[in-house]
């Protein structure tokens, strides 16, 4: 059977881009910006997606081409006869299904505001008030199940539609509401009233932010600090590392280079990521709201930012209505690289493998929902809860040790190689892979990856050594 290819361009850079386009951007992004200073953090970060995210990005999509499969058979179809690389392909689904495993509660909690918000539940509440809503939810296990199940039933729909009719058609209408709305909140918080120390703030870079509160003996230590910090939000923000877009490069032509074609689509990761916080850090500082408020920001602050605002329940609605379709783009995008693993290993019709995954993963979502109420007491000493602990594989173990594969997969001789990849990433029109980074790209990004690796780990250790 014929591979399934794009019907567009435009469907495979919007598709890519809302696979990258998350909780990555429009949650996590603003509040580490707002705990690191601001603007010149934003340019730390879309240096390293540049230097650092972006090659890899290249790699995915040429392996996913080049073989027309996606990670389940990719290694198997580039790798040297007698090498094992497409060992790493059983880390990787477990990867896509971690994601999952969280994602769709996480999800589940944002259309769960969406409606409350519509509802008005959040009018005339201040911070505790909105904090006690947020724990009600998280302390309902039926509730937040039914809204993971929602999600879980909308990927699964979605994909087994099929690529075209289902994928491109839906991600191409939720990519176009996402920045229409995402505009039109834009335009409603530049245009608060005190809105101006916010933009100063995001938008005027000045470095000695990033040392603020050190010691002149800290300041390095601080510096590094936010360097690494810079570098795994970069990473996350691309989604690289567990085979997320080598299935969308397997269903690609080969009418342009990959280079271009990755570069549009962080283009786009970043400008969703910069007009959110247009929107969060306006309004924080509009209201008097401290912007490195934490993971929390999303869910507890801007509620009742929103709530102090004339119209403030629309402008809460249309706030989660987009934070709901930039989530279930990535749901979307995870569920058919899953998809994808179970018709390329095992020949799985894409219906069987649709119904199949969506139960595995609804029944592998349950302890996240239930790490908040009936098993909250459950936790990792350095890490935290169950959802804590998921996320933590993902971000911090399975997705820089994916890029890191992939990286020596694409430049060893012993893997595909570097001349391989360079050909396949060239083909085409467009930008081409530059060969003088052949250097960069072999010696120094591995060991850049594995900073961040061993960053992630670093203060898990000082915990536990603290508590021997």
């Amino acid at each position: 059977m014929d591979r399934e290819k794009f019907g567009s361009r435009l469907g495979f850079i919007l598709i890519s881009a809302g696979c990258a386009i998350g909780l990555g951007n429009v949650w996590r992004f603003p509040y580490i910006v707002g705990q690191y200073g601001g603007a010149a953090f934003v340019l730390l970060i879309v240096f390293f997606l540049l230097v650092f995210a972006l090659p890899i990005l290249v790699m995915e999509f040429s392996a996913g081409r080049a073989s027309r499969k996606g990670i389940a058979r990719s290694y198997n179809a580039l790798e040297p006869p007698g090498t094992r690389w497409h060992r790493f392909k059983w880390v990787a689904l477990a990867g896509n299904y971690l994601l999952m495993m969280f994602y769709t509660v996480v999800t589940g909690w944002m259309l769960a505001f969406m409606v409350r918000s519509m509802a008005g539940a959040f009018e005339g509440l201040d911070a505790t008030g909105v904090q006690e809503v947020y724990d009600a939810l998280l302390a309902n296990p039926v509730e937040s199940a039914a809204y993971m199940l929602v999600t879980v039933a909308v990927g699964v729909l979605v994909t087994r539609a099929g690529l075209q009719k289902g994928i491109e058609r839906v991600t191409k209408v939720m990519m176009a509401a996402l920045f229409v709305v995402l505009a039109v909140l834009c335009v409603r918080a530049v245009t608060l009233p005190g809105a101006g120390e916010g933009l100063a703030f995001y938008l005027m870079p000045d470095f000695g932010k990033l040392f603020a509160g050190a010691t002149p003996a800290e300041q390095w230590s601080t510096f590094f600090e936010a360097v690494f910090a810079a570098m795994g939000q970069a990473f996350f923000m691309v989604s690289v590392g567990m085979g997320s877009m080598s299935i969308f490069g397997s269903y690609l032509g080969k009418e342009r280079r990959l280079t271009g074609e990755a570069l549009g689509i962080a283009g786009l990761d970043v400008l969703v990521a910069v007009m959110a916080g247009l929107v969060i850090f306006p309004a924080c500082f509009a209201f008097g709201v401290e912007p490195g408020a934490g993971p929390g920001l999303v869910f507890v602050t801007l509620p009742a930012v929103f709530s102090q605002m004339p119209l403030g329940q629309l402008w809460g609605a249309l706030f989660f209505l987009f934070m709901s379709f930039a989530a279930l783009s990535t749901v979307i995008a995870v569920f058919e690289n899953i998809i994808g693993f179970s018709m390329d290993e095992w020949g799985v019709p894409r219906g069987r493998a649709c119904v199949v995954s969506g139960v595995l993963i609804a029944v592998l979502s349950l302890p996240c929902v239930l790490g908040f109420n009936v098993w909250a007491g459950f936790e990792v000493p350095g890490i935290g809860n169950i959802q804590a602990v998921e996320d933590f594989l993902i971000s911090n173990t399975i997705l820089p040790i994916g890029s890191l594969v992939l990286l020596l997969f694409c430049t060893m001789r012993r893997g595909w190689g570097w001349d391989a990849f360079v050909r396949e990433a060239d083909t085409g029109e467009g930008l081409r892979f530059p060969r003088w980074a052949r250097g960069y790209v072999r010696f120094v990004l591995p060991v850049l990856i594995a900073a961040v690796l061993a960053a992630g780990y670093l203060p898990i250790v000082r915990t536990w050594l603290g508590m021997a």
